[in-house]
């Protein structure tokens, strides 16, 4: 099992697939890590030499910001958002869709009501045993 950016790689995976499983690396950024570090993309994790592990570690270290760098730096945007009352900084505040969605008809988990639909008014009759 291969270790890259305090991830643990699934060894049954391919390595296109796996690197994926590293905050801040998607497909694309994947196929282009490899492409780098000269690695086929279908090779299993744990079929993946030494040499060829710590390239793709390497580059990653170098290259990307991933994980813990990663989410400390999107946290504090999303407090630099809030702390100069930028519309973006509010709706993150409020807990309300950010990208412009709308909230009249959608976003009922983000508004944190999760509305029931609505009955027809008539209580349960009892049952008759």
């Amino acid at each position: 099992m291969a270790r890259i950016a305090g991830v643990n790689l699934p060894s049954k995976k391919r390595i296109e697939i796996a690197l994926t499983y590293i905050f801040g690396i998607g497909i694309t950024s994947a196929r282009k890590i490899l492409q780098q570090a000269q690695v086929d993309p279908s090779v299993k994790v744990s079929e993946l030499s030494e040499v060829h592990e710590n390239k793709l570690r390497e580059i990653i270290e170098k290259n990307y910001k991933v994980e813990g760098n990663l989410k400390r730096e999107i946290i504090s945007n999303i407090k630099r958002l809030k702390e100069i009352a930028a519309y973006r900084g509010t709706r993150h505040a409020r807990n309300l869709p950010v990208r412009g969605q709308r909230t009249k008809t959608n976003s009922r988990t983000a508004h944190g009501n999760v509305r029931k639909t609505a009955t027809s008014g008539k209580k349960a009759s009892a049952q008759k045993t």
